[in-house]
């Protein structure tokens, strides 16, 4: 089984993860794409705004009727700052038969020896990093310190290719603050929560 892995805050998910996730699904022919929000990013240095429940509820919204994209709670489950490391050893503990794929975007690969214990994310999964058109090429060489030259190479081979998608949670919660419209950004389920809601009306 091969399996993706798109952590992040989804404080709201948007068409970009979305997208993201199926391009990611498509080119590496996985057979699962793990939606996994953290409960505390170590770091980003501003926490959720959305409560645990309601990112969950919005990611479920969002990705239900595709038979292979899953909403895993596990982070919130686990409680206290979000490690990537310790959710892939729970998941390969479950499942130990599976290839694991990070879905990461370009910033991250750049801050990855930041993360915690590199050598043995590399060790547990390959890294897919989202290469935006327009945007600047991945720098391979931390792989290469962590991990070795084939290694990277490996990783290279599993970018996943995405347009330049002008759309981000931050711009989506501005924008709400603001009263301008997010629709075409968002699923309209999405939307229609964040409405019910009342979700982003304040600043914090």
């Amino acid at each position: 089984m091969r399996i993706g892995i798109y952590g992040g805050s989804f404080d709201p998910i948007h068409l970009g993860h979305l997208w993201v996730a199926e391009a990611a699904r498509e080119h590496l022919s996985l057979d699962q794409v793990r939606f996994v929000p953290a409960a505390v990013s170590p770091l980003k240095p501003n926490q959720p705004m959305g409560s645990n429940r309601q990112r969950m509820e919005m990611i479920e919204l969002a990705i239900g009727g595709h038979p292979q994209f899953i909403a895993d709670d596990r982070e919130f489950r686990r409680g206290g700052i979000s490690y990537t490391v310790d959710t892939l050893r729970e998941l390969q503990s479950e499942i130990p038969d599976a290839i694991f794929y990070l879905i990461i975007g370009a910033d991250s690969l750049n801050d990855f020896e930041r993360w915690r214990e590199p050598a043995e994310l590399c060790r547990l999964a390959i890294p897919s990093v989202v290469a935006r058109a327009g945007t600047p090429a991945p720098d391979w060489s931390v792989l290469t310190r962590i991990a070795g030259p084939d290694y990277a190479e490996e990783a290279k081979r599993s970018s996943i290719e995405t347009p330049l998608i002008e759309v981000s949670s931050r711009d989506l919660r501005s924008r709400i603050l603001q009263g301008k419209s997010i629709r075409y950004r968002t699923p309209r389920s999405v939307e229609c929560y964040i409405q019910s809601s009342k979700l982003y009306l304040s600043e914090g």
